[in-house]
């Protein structure tokens, strides 16, 4: 559009004429009127700012799931830490963009969601995962309804019922054949399943300590980073290995050492700047760790059981000596009790048996 001329009409009103459109020979006009030059003008301005705006929104109307999340991706990196963005973008490769990255983020309805979730149960993902990627979703198309005005199709979508992971731990006898075991064979790889079974650390924290985070004297040991391998972008290699401050606020944290750890540290102390499950400068990384758990059990001929089922054991046999749930929670860096007591706390056969024995007649 491109405005021909502003006058002063016969009757004294001003007119401001612009082209509407022009096709060949032929053209295609609108006027504005005003009693002053300026009215007429702004009329015509005014409409121009209108078209311009109905031309940006019909253009956004366009932009797909898949540019959509490539946006809201990088808005994001800067304030995120790289773990968490490698998080968020395997998700949306893997689930989010394959069902619906080129599909117009206008067009999507709720039942095209509902769908996709009920696929992705199918497909035998658990509900807690699923549920991840649909908050992940969400976040993304707040980001549209804030920047964009899109309708956000997925506000009001029901998250899948969560169940509570089934956990297994070692039992009592299962865990007296392992600390044997360890107290056999005093190796670095024992060790580091010794601090997790008695002072609750995770992978990632355990596979980062360095010596320097070790006061045996004041017999405390600092939690204040962790590492992960994760995947990456425009590189060669498709995964880091990266070390950063622990997942949140409340991981960061000192924990006294028990008597029984402390005596398996002094075995190997080292310099303080190297790494305590390497024993040089290079760390272990937890995959790595989690094999040697798995050779341990087998020699041990113990049942298979995740590396992390060790915080779970620590955390459950903490309430069993008489713990507070609060000194607990700290201890495990958890943001609330909640956290503790209905994922950590495992209850077994034995333990429900003897409360159940207090049960007497009244007397």
């Amino acid at each position: 559009m491109e405005r021909i001329s502003t006058y002063c009409r016969k009757d004294g009103r001003w007119e401001c004429r612009v082209i509407l459109s022009a096709e060949g020979k032929k053209r295609s006009y609108r006027s504005f009127y005003g009693k002053t030059k300026e009215q007429a003008e702004q009329k015509a301005a005014g409409f121009y700012k209108t078209q311009s705006e109905a031309v940006e929104e019909a253009a956004l109307t366009q932009i797909t799931v898949g540019e959509l999340t490539e946006e809201w991706l990088l808005s994001n990196i800067p304030r995120i830490k790289a773990s968490t963005a490698a998080n968020y973008r395997m998700k949306a490769q893997k689930h989010i963009l394959p069902a619906f990255g080129k599909r117009q983020c206008s067009a999507l309805k709720s039942k095209d969601i509902s769908a996709f979730i009920q696929d992705k149960l199918d497909s035998g993902l658990s509900p807690r995962y699923v549920s991840d990627i649909i908050v992940l979703f969400r976040s993304i198309f707040r980001y549209a309804q804030r920047e964009y005005n899109i309708r956000n199709v997925l506000d009001g979508i029901k998250l899948p019922k969560k169940t509570k992971p089934e956990v297994r731990i070692l039992d009592s006898r299962e865990q007296k054949i392992l600390e044997r075991y360890i107290e056999k064979n005093k190796t670095l790889a024992t060790l580091g399943i010794a601090l997790s079974m008695y002072m609750g650390l995770r992978i990632g924290e355990l596979c980062a300590l360095k010596w320097q985070d070790i006061d045996l004297e004041k017999r405390i040991l600092t939690v204040s980073r962790t590492i992960q391998r994760i995947q990456t972008q425009n590189s060669k290699a498709k995964t880091m290995l990266v070390i950063t401050e622990p997942k949140t606020a409340s991981s960061k944290r000192s924990i006294p050492i028990p008597e029984c750890a402390a005596r398996a540290l002094k075995l190997f102390r080292d310099r303080p700047d190297r790494y305590v499950l390497s024993g040089s400068e290079k760390p272990v990384e937890p995959r790595t760790m989690q094999y040697r758990f798995a050779r341990i059990l087998k020699n041990a001929d113990l049942p298979s059981v995740h590396f992390h089922s060790l915080r779970h054991l620590f955390a459950t046999n903490c309430i069993a000596l008489g713990f507070d749930v609060k000194t607990l929670s700290e201890l495990l860096g958890h943001s609330s009790v909640e956290i503790t007591l209905n994922r950590y706390v495992h209850s077994s056969m034995e333990r429900k048996r003897a409360c159940m024995e207090l049960i007497k007649p009244a007397a």
